[in-house]
């Protein structure tokens, strides 16, 4: 996720995160979208923000399995990120709280591409119900303002796959949803009638 306009520093206010962050309000809700279930975590999700609004661009890495103290509201996900800003980003991953880590670079720097298919979420892309989705693959999208030339060229210097989630424009954190309830489709078993398997996390 790309938050061309997110800050870098944690000189924002909890009581104002549009206001004062560069919308990394924004990047909350993606992030809620992308681990927060009813009664637990996606512990098999990673996410990454890039964020670029002052100064060098910084790196925040959310590993789900790992992760903890995440609740469904953006505030309490913005201290998460503020704390992560408040250290030094170097060009090696530091651990900030459980299952968060920040770094200083781009897009350009992630290792996260070098295998697996990448798909770029893009209004005028292919629907993305047609297509055979990788369970472990690698979903890039923009904040409100989009993704640069110069990113996208990175991208299709990757072969990332451009796919859309319908004929609407959406925000990006419904855009999140979309993608993990196609894969949580295809991911639970056909069961006989009148039976369903309730599928559980270890937070339930």
């Amino acid at each position: 996720m790309v938050g061309n306009l997110a800050t870098t520093t944690p000189d924002f206010s909890l009581e104002d995160i549009p206001g004062t962050s560069g919308r990394i309000d924004i990047l909350c809700r993606c992030i809620n979208s992308a681990f927060v279930l009813s009664h637990g975590i996606r512990r098999d999700v990673d996410a990454y923000l890039i964020l670029r609004g002052g100064g060098a661009a910084k790196t925040i890495h959310l590993r789900g399995r790992d992760l903890r103290h995440l609740n469904p509201d953006e505030r309490t996900t913005a201290a998460l990120l503020k704390k992560a800003l408040a250290l030094e980003a170097e060009s090696r991953w530091t651990k900030s709280t459980p299952g968060i880590f920040v770094r200083a670079g781009d897009l350009a720097d992630l290792s996260i591409f070098r295998g697996g298919t990448t798909y770029y979420l893009r209004e005028d892309g292919s629907d993305h119900r047609g297509l055979p989705l990788a369970r472990d693959g690698t979903f890039v999208l923009g904040d409100h303002i989009g993704l640069s030339e110069a990113d996208e060229a990175i991208l299709a210097g990757l072969g990332a796959e451009i796919v859309s989630v319908g004929p609407k424009s959406l925000h990006a954190d419904h855009c999140i949803v979309l993608i993990n309830n196609e894969l949580d489709r295809r991911e639970v078993p056909s069961h006989p009638a009148g039976g369903r398997e309730r599928r559980t996390n270890g937070d339930e």
